[in-house]
């Protein structure tokens, strides 16, 4: 029978037991009904431990209500029904702190998605270490800037670079370092930022990294360019009116256009020499010019007009236009494009440009060989950039000038002008790309575009 009351339930239970009681009392010193007895002996026990187990209720519900919140099990449901209203308040205020730990939980779950999404999209690179170097989060930036799918100890990186795993290790809360990595044959320049924590009693360390390799890049352009900018300016300010008067002399001094008896006075040899003097002025003042006219290219590059190429064609138009060379230089001469529908999107011009001096640099490395070879490939990078390389089996590059070759006005050919490799920097700085060189020293040389 359900009561609306605890009071009346436990009056109604106590007065039942009691009669019991009294009626088991009777039976054992008024009757011989044993039997009768016994059961009545065991309705008594039922019912003593039927009152204990209602009595006690509350406590096995306050129980499981401190283990839901220890476990953090908030799908528990608290129900008093029938138990009087003093026990429906109890529940209805365990139902109340069970919801509001579980919107609390909820709330949580919610930030922790957003942080995870924060940091997994955020275009810094984030790496999470103990002091023994076990990683417990590397964002995707990260996985992006090392080449890595995943990370579990930071001395892993040590194929990729013992500096770098030398400065993780070491680091601590405020430092900043700058490391050079070497990655894929492309060389990055990292920044490394570090702060240290304390999550659950244990230390870590956080670093961010950043690969500034292409604001260093691009710093560096803009810096050339306005060095070439100036000295052209103050250069053609100076050669253009010295062209034009030594020009202008030259022609008063001539045969044709001079006065015949001005000239007869002067001695012919002097004559001579100063015909010679002024020739070798013009001809000094426009090579000047030509040599200015050469560098300003550097602060004229135009925008890249982007379109989508094929790569093929674009290694059929280089080879066709260096076909002569090719053939004069006595080269053997291969391309290869994988898959051979590869396309990229690019200025062809520019492209061809960059293309064009970097096979010629090939051929001019190749020319004391006996077996002379030059090769053109393209294909697709680890990670998913479009590759072109310009590969040549001439002496190779030594170390110390791979580190200067792009560098405007650097050269190591006795008519070299040093723009053609800095060109095309900049033009692959244009198009969001790199350039980069490996060589093995008497072996093979390799240029590589990356898109």
């Amino acid at each position: 029978m359900v009561f609306k009351s605890f009071r009346l339930n436990v009056m109604v239970r106590c007065i039942l037991l009691g009669t019991t009681l009294f009626l088991l009392f009777y039976l054992i010193t008024q009757t011989t009904l044993y039997a009768t007895s016994t059961v009545v002996l065991l309705i008594v026990i039922y019912q003593v431990s039927a009152l204990i187990y209602f009595v006690e209720k509350t406590n096995h519900e306050l129980t499981r209500f401190l283990l839901s919140i220890r476990y953090a099990d908030f799908s528990q449901t608290f129900s008093a029904k029938g138990r009087g209203r003093s026990f429906d308040e109890l529940s209805t205020a365990f139902g109340e702190v069970v919801d509001q730990f579980r919107k609390i939980r909820a709330e949580k779950e919610e930030h922790f998605l957003y942080l995870q999404t924060v940091v997994q999209h955020i275009g810094v690179g984030l790496i999470a270490f103990t002091p023994d170097g076990a990683v417990t989060l590397i964002n995707n930036a990260a996985k992006r800037i090392l080449g890595v799918n995943q990370l579990i100890d930071i001395r892993s990186l040590k194929r990729l670079s013992e500096e770098l795993v030398t400065v993780l290790l070491n680091v601590r809360s405020g430092d900043k370092s700058l490391v050079k990595v070497e990655l894929h044959g492309e060389f990055l320049q990292l920044v490394v930022y570090a702060t240290e924590l304390k999550l659950r009693g244990a230390h870590q360390t956080l670093v961010s990294i950043q690969n500034i390799q292409s604001e260093l890049d691009e710093k560096e352009m803009e810096a050339w360019q306005k060095l070439v900018r100036v000295l052209t300016h103050e250069i053609m300010n100076s050669l253009t009116p010295i062209s034009s008067l030594a020009s202008t002399v030259h022609e008063l001094l001539s045969p044709s256009s001079g006065d015949e008896t001005t000239s007869a006075t002067m001695n012919v040899e002097t004559m001579q020499d100063i015909r010679g003097a002024v020739e070798t002025i013009e001809k000094r003042s426009q090579g000047l010019l030509h040599f200015v006219d050469a560098y300003r290219n550097l602060a004229r590059i135009p925008r890249p007009n982007f379109n989508i190429l094929s790569v093929s064609d674009l290694f059929y138009r280089a080879e066709h236009l260096m076909q002569e060379h090719i053939h004069s230089a006595g080269v053997t001469f291969s391309s290869r494009v994988e898959p051979s529908s590869l396309e990229l999107t690019a200025d062809a011009e520019l492209i061809e440009q960059v293309l064009i001096n970097l096979l010629r640099n090939a051929m001019e490395a190749v020319a004391g060989q006996s077996d002379r070879r030059v090769a053109l490939n393209a294909r697709i990078g680890q990670s998913g950039r479009i590759i072109v390389e310009v590969s040549d089996n001439g002496p190779g590059i030594p170390k110390d000038v791979q580190e200067r070759i792009f560098v405007p006005f650097f050269t190591t050919k006795p008519n070299g002008s040093g723009i053609g490799l800095s060109l095309s920097k900049q033009i692959m700085r244009l198009h969001r790309g790199s350039i980069s060189v490996t060589s093995d020293d008497g072996k093979e040389t390799t240029f590589t575009l990356r898109f």
